[in-house]
């Protein structure tokens, strides 16, 4: 209950970002939204659904060059297919196609499933580091535009200090309720040893998936996969703003839209609401109307939407009939 209500939650963020978002649009100007959505280029979907399938092979070959360390190399297709899922599920329950897709590949591969899913954690660590370098690349090209997004995601965060007393009250209470947790560890432990034993197995192999990353024999072929994952991505972003009249822009501008817009597809599933306002407002530090701004990240993430339920499909069918076959 306590994970669908969390998960309702960010729905209802992500569902509150588009009324709030359609709200900064002035009524003498939905004319002008609604015409530039019907005159976009839908035929751009074409290239970038090309483009993102790339990035989605690549980052199943960087997950299957993880693996490698522990001593497992799943075939290329189930990996590629398995990530397609997971970006599926993803869709529909945030980070539910992390564990979806190690779950996948464990049943058609006869891998262990809690140690792929330390590899995802690595994964997401070198993500997120990626992201930072994108940030810093944004910042370095578009500092003003960078300095202005910052303040404005800052406003929300100003009455934040009046609630640090509670802060401190909520951490107390957990630290209290660890104490008691280990103090009956160890005074029953006995009768939590059928319990313990299987999550130290699963968290010891969490870890061992983890430090994976750290034994990679092929560095360079890492680093060059997280690149082009990166580049990919920003490169679909490029393209995508051609997709409506007035918000071609050069590749600076794209770099910051993508910083921005990837925080929108972590804040809310899928980047509902969020992913298409973050463009709007980077667009407009960058001169451009919020109005068309806000028709063109709704047409980047409507695009992204269609090409992961497309490919996740097709995965689905796919990968019982493949492995059906090849037994």
């Amino acid at each position: 209950m306590a994970k669908f209500l969390k998960i309702g939650f960010f729905f209802l963020i992500g569902i509150l970002l588009i009324w709030w978002s359609l709200h900064q649009i002035p009524p003498q100007e939905w004319d002008k939204f609604t015409k530039a959505l019907a005159k976009s280029k839908f035929w751009l979907i074409l290239p970038i659904f090309f483009i993102l399938g790339l990035s989605h092979f690549i980052r199943a070959l960087r997950w299957r060059l993880i693996m490698e360390p522990l001593g497992y190399k799943p075939s290329i297709m189930n990996t590629f297919l398995a990530v397609l899922i997971g970006y599926l599920a993803n869709l529909a329950i945030p980070r539910l196609g992390e564990v979806l897709k190690c779950t996948l590949l464990a049943k058609y591969e006869k891998v262990p499933a809690e140690k792929i899913v330390g590899t995802i954690v690595a994964e997401r660590a070198f993500d997120v580091i990626s992201l930072g370098i994108v940030f810093l690349l944004a910042l370095t090209l578009q500092f003003n535009v960078i300095e202005a997004g910052w303040q404005q995601l800052q406003t929300g965060n100003s009455t934040a200090t009046h609630s640090n007393n509670n802060l401190f009250i909520i951490i107390g209470i957990v630290a209290f309720l660890v104490i008691v947790a280990l103090i009956l560890l160890f005074t029953l432990k006995h009768k939590f040893e059928r319990i313990i034993n299987p999550i130290k197995k699963i968290i010891k192999g969490i870890w061992e998936g983890v430090i994976s990353a750290t034994k990679l024999k092929k560095y360079n072929l890492f680093f060059f996969y997280s690149f082009s994952i990166w580049f990919l991505y920003l490169l679909a972003t490029y393209i995508g703003l051609y997709g409506t009249e007035g918000t071609a822009s050069s590749f600076s501008t794209a770099i910051s839209c993508l910083a921005y817009a990837s925080i929108g597809m972590i804040i809310t599933p899928g980047g509902i609401g969020a992913y298409a306002y973050f463009m709007a407002k980077v667009l407009e530090l960058n001169g451009i109307e919020y109005t068309i701004g806000l028709a063109n990240g709704t047409l980047q993430w409507f695009s992204q939407v269609i090409i992961v339920i497309v490919l996740g499909g097709l995965a689905l069918i796919m990968l019982p009939f493949i492995n059906k076959q090849a037994k």
